[in-house]
């Protein structure tokens, strides 16, 4: 989906802010007095679950009183390096070692909330003097300490390419549908972590029960390489370590990850400019030759013990949309980069060479080459098909009720044909309306066609500005959401 960087970046690192307020104030809410709780009129569960750099907590509090008609708690951590990083369903700030999660709506008698947040620091420190409205909660807390649970091996099927469909080891027909799970694309390059919102067991658990059976996970070639001044904590070594850490929750819980190149470099100031900043701080036209090859041979090399990843190669390419070369000339552009794109302000890397950086690693993994304007357009996908020594290879397509492609008389024109000779899988679909419409109608279609396809996106953004599928991470839909998991309950 089209997202300009540095508004999309902004909004949600600001998530998670830091205050100014001297160490030890309490937050209380505002208004009435009745608001407050007696004491002894709450009970918090804390759970804690380790993660490769840090961990990841939910605070659930119950409130056993009257109605409230705001609610924060707040509490301690008992380390000086426990510092929260991103927190989602309330909003988090701390202030020395004080901690308070600002709830978003009232809190009623006998309601229960969980907030939770990533932060750095030992998992094993367990936070103490919860308050809630500033009002001690006299009952026992269940502050405990919970590795993530696991079903087991991986369980999710490594994939190939027979005819027009994805197949498992045994020759059965996989379709691949699901959702995507953003942040991986910004969340770095912005210097405010990893991921947006949880992603550890319990989160992918919650994905799960939609039976998804794949996950769509853009990530940033910054800071995957660690370069153009990407913020150190999050990049490289960091970076590789979570996004491997995230593969392997998905592949435990049979869900196949496809590794999507979101945000790469490259200097574009023209039509459809999304960003001025040569960092990949935002969806560029086509990715760049100096950055993005070498992106896909360090993800191949990376995952060559595991053939089970899929590698969406690159986002979404525009280059017919510039206005300055021929729609025919933009698939060339497209194919081999480079100088067949004439007018374009950076040195291109074509699909070519993008899948040819991943068979060099010897990798066998499937791969997908978007289509041309911001991948809705795939009429010239199979004119200008890359070369797949393992054959391994199939098509991205990316539909929005926005799209010109967006009634079914279009797709039996245009993707139809391309769904007949080669996989198809619309990585990204999605309507602006938040209601489901659009979406219930495309699916079946994709269905019939035996092409996967992938909502966007399974974060807890505001659906009236943009496709989210959530209100909360435990799983609660949207009502764009309710129809994409209704229709994946209902296959």
């Amino acid at each position: 989906m089209r997202q300009r960087g540095a508004v999309r970046g902004v909004m949600l690192v600001a998530v998670v802010m830091v205050t100014a307020a001297p160490a030890g104030c309490t937050a209380r809410s505002a208004g009435n007095p009745a608001s407050s709780p007696s004491p002894g009129d709450c009970q918090i569960r804390y759970v804690v679950r380790p993660q490769p750099t840090g961990f990841t907590a939910d605070v659930t509090v119950t409130n056993t009183g009257t109605g409230l008609k705001s609610w924060a708690v707040a509490y301690d951590f008992p380390a000086a390096d426990q510092r929260v990083s991103q927190g989602w369903n309330a909003t988090w700030s701390q202030a020395g070692t004080r901690v308070t999660a600002t709830g978003h709506a009232p809190l009623g008698e006998g309601a229960s909330v969980t907030a939770g947040f990533n932060a750095t620091g030992d998992p094993g420190a367990v936070p103490t003097g919860f308050t809630l409205n500033g009002v001690g909660c006299t009952s026992s807390a269940d502050r405990q300490t919970e590795a993530a649970s696991r079903p087991g091996p991986a369980t999710a099927p490594t994939l190939r390419v027979a005819g027009n469909r994805l197949v498992d080891a045994d020759g059965n027909p996989v379709p691949l549908v699901g959702v995507n799970r953003s942040g991986g694309e910004f969340m770095c390059v912005h210097g405010g972590g990893f991921w947006d919102g949880p992603v550890d067991d319990g989160a992918i658990a919650s994905i799960a029960t939609w039976h998804v059976r794949a996950v769509r996970i853009p990530l940033n070639a910054d800071c995957w390489l660690a370069t153009n001044q990407s913020p150190a904590p999050y990049s490289g070594a960091s970076y590789r370590q979570a996004v491997t850490s995230l593969v392997t929750t998905l592949e435990a819980r049979g869900i196949v990850p496809i590794l999507d190149l979101h945000w790469t470099a490259g200097t574009w100031t023209g039509r459809e400019s999304q960003c001025t900043d040569t960092r990949a701080t935002c969806q560029k036209p086509v990715p760049d030759a100096e950055h993005s090859p070498a992106f896909w041979a360090s993800v191949a090399d990376t995952f060559r013990a595991d053939a089970t990843p899929i590698f969406d190669l690159f986002n979404e390419p525009y280059p017919a949309d510039l206005g300055i070369m021929s729609r025919q000339q933009s698939w060339q552009c497209w194919l081999h980069g480079n100088s067949a794109c004439p007018g374009l302000s950076y040195r291109a890397a074509g699909m070519q060479d993008l899948v040819d950086a991943v068979r060099r690693t010897g990798s066998s993994n499937v791969v997908l080459a978007g289509g041309n304007s911001w991948a809705g357009d795939l009429t010239g996908w199979l004119a200008h098909r890359p070369t797949d020594p393992t054959g391994n290879l199939g098509a991205s397509w990316h539909s929005y009720d926005r799209n010109s492609c967006n009634q079914a008389e279009c797709w039996d024109r245009q993707i139809a044909p391309v769904a007949a000779q080669v996989p198809v899988v619309a990585t990204e679909i999605g309507e602006h309306d938040c209601t489901g419409a659009y979406v219930s109608n495309l699916m079946p279609w994709l269905d019939a066609h035996t092409a996967g396809y992938l909502a966007w996106t399974w974060n807890t953004w505001d659906c009236r500005s943009g496709p989210a599928l959530i209100t909360n991470y435990d799983g609660t839909a949207t009502p764009y959401g309710a129809a994409v998991r209704d229709h994946l309950l209902s296959r």
